[in-house]
């Protein structure tokens, strides 16, 4: 697969501890940091959560909509493709999900993972 080519012309950063907007739908807390060029998420979500119940009534989807690559902090989670295809991503695991989803956290463990695609789009109220 082909690299898309960048060119970061700006030296800068920020701190996901003072983010510069946060989301806060029931069981989830996804702080928005947003640098030049890029939206960037840490995502934290609460043992109990799934997206169908969390975060479906703010964006008023059927499944989640969004497409996300990222990485997982902290924590597990079990995402289903609308197709029944199912994963479970642990800590340390890099990845990606194509939009039509549901997605649930795995055990009594929070999970936390920087998204770095879908940051500026998720549970963004409809």
């Amino acid at each position: 697969m082909a690299e898309v080519a960048t060119n970061v012309t700006k030296f800068e950063s920020k701190s996901h501890d003072n983010p510069d907007e946060v989301r806060a739908p029931a069981k989830t807390r996804v702080e928005i940091v947003r640098l030049p060029g890029y939206t960037l998420g840490r995502m934290n979500m609460q043992p109990g959560w799934k997206w169908s119940e969390c975060v479906k009534p703010v964006v008023k989807t059927d499944s989640c909509q969004v497409s996300h690559v990222g990485y997982v902090v902290s924590g597990s989670i079990t995402v289903r493709l609308n197709d029944g295809t199912q994963k479970t991503f642990e800590a340390g695991t890099s990845y990606t999900i194509p939009p039509g989803h549901d997605a649930w956290v795995e055990g009594d463990q929070p999970f936390q993972c920087i998204e770095v695609l879908s940051a500026e789009q998720y549970a963004k109220p409809a």
